[in-house]
This record gives structure tokens, C-alpha cells and sequence, in this order.
């Protein structure tokens, strides 16, 4: 949510400010704004309401603005609605200090009350503003210094936030801290950057510092230097992005949505090749010895959104495969249970940037109470990846587009290959029935890429019913968990009112709610439950829906009942989702396209969720 770029160098700083910003519209904004200092003590800002365009044509691309150090700010509104007046940055009275922000300040209103106490004056009804003049009060107050004052505002301040700070007497700096949202620095030739997110700034730079929690950094020309909340120096490790930049443009696809939906086979088989070596799954940075494998008695997968419905497929995967109970919970639940948490459990933390707030917070609480957690994130250095005692990193590269699709399949594929290595470890599966598996999984990126082959036909349906007001997912057992995935890529990306429920459940109400010409997408993967899912789906169809049917090729007995039919190749009934989601993710994108909507940055949703 929201997005930061700041560069100092000798280049001038608004193009790269604004472009860095493009790249991250994904995040989710309502407006947008830059500050760029001229090496003087002169800064001009300006900021614009809506999309980034407004800004660039304010701002002649950027040439309008002169100066070599700057930042820029993409803003989803929390605190004030969304006006030129409450986009970032925000500076104080005097505009000594200027600054943008990330995340939520829980006491704005006590620290407000103070500051206004003190002689300054509120412009905006944002909590950004009180940051800033706060930092400006002990900056002037005790006269020690852009780091001395930015960590005083940080131990007053409560809640989260990631802050990039320019002082009238540093001209040629930025300062930048952070405390529960995401935060990286690059530096290449002489310049520095500073970004809410690494496609801001691979363009220019693979070379990145990951700052840390309670944690302040100094930018200058080419040069950082890192300081504890202490105001200690503090050395920091360089890390090389693997992704290059290529990977984060649309490769001449019309949105970045079906570029990554096609990049579903190549990543998929990036993360199997990753762990896969020579007919054995090694997992090196799994962390538990064989003893302790042996010993786990529940399982919990804690994840939000797509990440949820990950785990709502694995859960069949682990449960058939191992004895081991499994939980799945939303994060935002598990984090408020006064549940007893058994000690003898691994919680599993699924999340794509590594950065959920909801997440991080679950994961927090699992280790609290002695608890081994796991991480299954995309993105290396990543909060949840450096907290958690072990972790798996999918190799999905940068995704974009907000409605995920190529992080989805390879965190599908890393519980797959747990769920395997957990059974082989605990003796729960046969030699055979391994070397079955591992040879199957193999084969799932080239029937993703069959899949994709057919997409015509799911175009050519997703136009008839681009203008429907409801659609119904149902599925039973691993076919409900890709119900709800499906469901969730049509409502997010094409505003239609869709449900997806477990096939079973339908007459224990939603069946009242189908009516003539409602669309029902039946997914029927699971031969064990495809007669009694086939019965749910004509009794659908008897109160007069519309019927898609989904399942795999063999299966074509359903064209009886449907009246549209897609079908995936066979697998083994464990691995079906990473199929099954494919048509179903280009249906939501096709209605999406068709009903003319911004596919790539849907109203009100953000990328990365990281604010409770």
C-alpha cells in the first residue's frame, strides 16, 4: 500500500522519482506527489490527486522540475480522504523538513494535540503530517542532527510506518526509517536510491541494503550509512537482486496480469528445480532436523487473500500425505485467537511480499509461544523471510499486476513439495509413490503451457458474460480451494459479485440466490467426489443457472449437464489446483478486458497489504 522513490546523485531527480513511482502503481494509490531540492535550500512540491498521469503532465514528465535530490510518493488514503492537499510529501511550517510515509501512526491525534500546543499548524488531516513536524520539533528543539531527531520521533510515534526525510540543511540528502513497513536502498554509479519496493529502482540498481526494524539510514551521493534507534553506526549486508529488469515490464503483453499468467510454466519450474536435485527434495533452509519432523503434531497455515487460498489446497495435500492435523487461518483472525497453541507445531507463513502486516503479526505470535515457524515468500530479505526460523522461497520474480497469479501457483507448488518431503521424512510414504510424485510435479509447467494454448475459447465466453451482476464457484475438497481462488480473481479485477462455496453446503442456503441466467463455474478435478459435485451442479442447473463446467480431459460427461465445458490435462488429483486455476484466472482477466476496467490496478485494492 502506497509507494516510495527517493534518489540523490547528479542525475536530475524528478524523472527517476516519477518513474520509479510507475512502477509502483501496482501498490494501489489515489494520488501522488514529489519534493526535489535544487542543491540550494530551495525545494519545490507538487502533488496531484488521481492517477500518476495528472503529476507527469503537472510536472512536463518530470523536466520541469529541477535538482538532483528528491522523493515521490504514490498515496492510498488511511487518514483524510483523498486530495492534492492530503497527498505526500508534507513538510513542516517552514518546510525545514519534508517528508513521506508508509504505513499508520496509531497516536497522531496525542501527538497533534502536543505539536499544536507547541506553535505549528496542521494543513492536511493526514498522520503523516504530525510525523513530520514532530521530527522538525526535536530537530529544533535539541539542535543534534537529522539522526538524532528522527529517532527521538520514533520512539514517540506508535503504529507503522516507513519514512524518507529531506532537511533544508542537508541538501543533498535523504534520511529514510522504518518500522513495520518494507523499505530498501540501491546504490549504483555514484547515486542512491531508496524505495518502498525493488521494481522502483531495478531499472538503475541490483545492489540493495535492506534496512531494518527501528532502524535509520543516511543517503548521500553513492554513499549510505546505517544507525540504531540508539544512534549507533551500524554495518549492513549488500544483497544482489536476481530479478532483472526486464522481468518487472510488460514484455509487449497488454497488461503485466496475462504476461505473468504466462509466466506461470517458467516459474513453476524455476521453484521445483530450485529444491529438486537428483530425485530427492533438499530443503537446506528448512531448518527442522528429521527428529523434529518426526514430532510435529498440528500443522498451522496462517496466511490473507490468494495466500489463504494456497493454504486451503495444501491443507488436502499435507492431511492425505503425513498424519499431521493442519489448521488453515486468515492472519487477521489467527492473531486475535485466545486459542492454545500446541508447542509441538510448525506454522506456516504464506505470503508473497513477505511484508503482510497481518502475517508478520501471526507469525510473531506463533514464535512467542515457542512455536517453529516457516516462511513461503517471494521476495529475499523480506520481513517474514528474515523472522521466520526457516524459510521457502518461491521463485515467481516480480509480479505486478495486484490480482496475483504466478505467485499463487509457485506457493502452491512449495506446499506441494513440503507436504512430500514432510511424509518421506516421517516414513509415510512409499519409495514408489514418492518417485510418482516428484515425476508428476515435474510435469506441471508443461500443462500449464497446454492450458494457455486454448485461451480463445475462455475469451470468447468471458465476452458473454462480461455484463452478469452475480457468479458461483462450487467444488468439493481441493476443487472448493480453487473455487475460491477462481472466485476471488472475477470479483477483484472485474467488480462482479462472485461466491465460491463448497459444493456441499448449497443447500443449506446459497441455493436460494440461483436464479434464471446465473452463472455457476463448477470446478470437478477430484474423481473420488466428481459424481456427487455433478449432482450439486444439475441441481444448479434445474432452478435455471447458466453452467460452466471445469474439469479434466476424459471427463466428458459433463458436457451432458454444462453448457460450456474446460478442460485441463490429467495429474495426480493432489497437484489438480495448479491446473485448475489457470482457465480460471484468464476467465476473471477476459471479463475484466471486456468490460473495458483497469485490469492491473483494480479500485480500492493494493498490492501489498501492509497496514492492518
Amino acid at each position: 500500500m502506497c509507494g516510495i522513490v527517493g534518489f540523490t546523485g547528479s542525475a536530475q531527480a524528478a524523472p527517476i522519482l516519477l518513474d520509479g513511482l510507475s512502477k509502483l502503481e501496482y501498490r494501489g494509490y489515489d494520488s501522488a506527489g514529489i519534493a526535489v531540492r535544487d542543491g540550494s535550500n530551495d525545494t519545490e512540491i507538487v502533488k496531484a490527486k488521481g492517477k500518476l498521469k495528472v503529476l507527469e503532465e503537472k510536472t512536463n514528465g518530470g523536466k520541469a522540475v529541477k535538482g538532483c535530490c528528491g522523493i515521490g510518493h504514490t498515496r492510498w488514503a488511511t487518514h483524510g480522504e483523498p486530495s492534492t492537499l492530503n497527498a505526500h510529501p508534507h513538510a513542516s511550517d517552514d518546510e525545514n523538513v519534508i517528508a513521506v510515509h508508509n504505513g499508520i501512526i496509531e497516536n497522531y491525534q496525542e501527538l497533534k494535540e502536543k505539536l499544536t500546543k507547541s506553535g505549528y499548524e496542521f494543513k492536511s488531516q493526514t498522520d503523516t503530517e504530525v510525523a513530520v513536524k514532530l521530527i522538525d520539533y526535536y530537530y529544533k528543539k535539541y539542535g543534534l542532527g537529522p539522526v538524532d531527531s528522527i529517532a527521538r520521533a520514533m520512539i514517540r510515534i506508535r503504529g507503522s510506518y516507513a519514512l524518507c526525510v529531506m532537511f533544508k540543511d542537508y541538501p543533498n540528502e535523504i534520511y529514510t526509517a522504518r518500522k513495520d513497513s518494507p523499505m530498501i536502498i540501491g546504490i549504483a554509479g555514484g547515486e542512491s536510491y531508496v524505495a518502498s519496493d525493488v521494481p522502483a529502482i531495478l531499472k538503475y540498481t541490483r545492489n540493495v541494503y535492506y534496512i531494518g526494524n527501528m532502524e535509520i539510514a543516511r543517503l548521500e551521493k553513492g554513499a549510505v550509512t546505517f544507525y540504531n534507534i540508539d544512534r549507533e553506526e551500524i554495518t549492513k549486508e549488500l544483497v544482489e537482486i536476481k530479478w532483472d529488469a526486464e522481468a518487472a515490464e510488460k514484455g509487449g503483453y497488454e497488461h503485466f496480469m496475462l504476461k505473468e499468467i504466462h509466466e506461470q510454466p517458467k516459474v513453476i519450474r524455476d521453484t521445483i528445480n530450485s529444491v529438486v536435485k537428483d530425485g530427492r527434495i533438499v530443503l537446506d533452509e528448512f531448518g527442522l532436523t528429521d527428529d523434529e519432523v518426526k514430532e510435529i503434531q498440528q500443522i498451522y497455515i496462517v496466511a490473507c487473500g490468494s495466500a489463504y487460498h494456497v493454504g486451503m489446497a495444501i491443507q488436502y495435500v499435507i492431511e492425505e500425505l503425513t498424519t499431521i492435523p493442519v489448521r488453515v487461518e486468515l492472519a487477521s483472525e489467527f492473531r486475535y485467537r485466545k486459542m492454545p497453541l500446541n508447542k509441538k507445531s510448525l506454522a506456516i507463513i504464506i505470503s508473497q511480499s513477505g511484508e503482510t502486516a497481518d502475517s508478520r503479526a501471526a507469525l510473531t505470535l506463533a514464535k512467542e509461544n515457542g512455536i517453529k515457524t516457516l516462511g513461503i515468500v517471494n521476495v529475499i530479505g523480506s520481513n517474514i523471510a528474515r523472522d521466520a526460523d526457516n524459510v521457502f522461497y518461491t521463485l515467481a520474480g516480480p509480479e505486478i499486476s495486484v490480482a496475483t497469479t504466478k505467485a499463487y501457483s509457485t506457493q502452491l507448488i512449495a506446499g506441494y513439495l513440503l507436504a512430500m518431503q514432510l511424509s518421506k521424512v516421517r516414513g509415510e510414504i512409499t519409495d514408489e509413490r514418492f518417485a510418482e510424485l516428484l515425476d508428476e510435479i515435474q510435469t506441471i509447467p508443461d500443462k500449464v503451457e497446454k492450458i494457455l494454448e486454448d485461451k480463445e475459447r475462455l475469451q470468447w465466453f468471458a465476452a458473454k458474460f462480461a455484463n452478469i451482476r452475480d457468479a458461483f464457484f462450487i467444488g468439493r475438497g481441493i476443487d472448493y480451494a480453487v473455487s475460491l481462488e477462481g472466485s476471488l480473481k472475477m470479483k477483484e479485477i472485474s467488480y462482479i459479485h462472485s461466491e465460491a462455496y463448497a459444493a456441499g453446503e448449497l443447500k443449506h442456503g446459497p441455493i436460494s440466490l440461483i436464479e434464471n441466467g446465473t452463472l455457476v463455474i463448477s470446478v470437478l478435478t477430484q474423481q473420488a467426489l466428481f459424481e456427487k459435485t455433478v449432482s450439486n451442479m444439475v441441481e444448479c442447473k434445474s432452478r435455471g443457472a447458466y453452467i460452466m463446467g471445469l474439469t479434466t480431459y476424459g471427463n466428458y460427461s459433463v458436457e451432458d449437464n454444462a453448457d460450456f465445458t474446460a478442460y485441463i490435462p490429467k495429474t495426480d488429483p493432489l497437484f489438480a489446483a495448479s491446473l485448475a486455476v489457470v482457465p480460471l484466472q484468464l476467465l476473471g482477466y477476459y471479463v475484466s478486458v471486456a468490460k473495458g476496467l483497469d485490469v492491473d490496478k483494480p479500485r480500492n485494492l493494493a498490492k501489498s497489504v501492509t497496514v492492518e
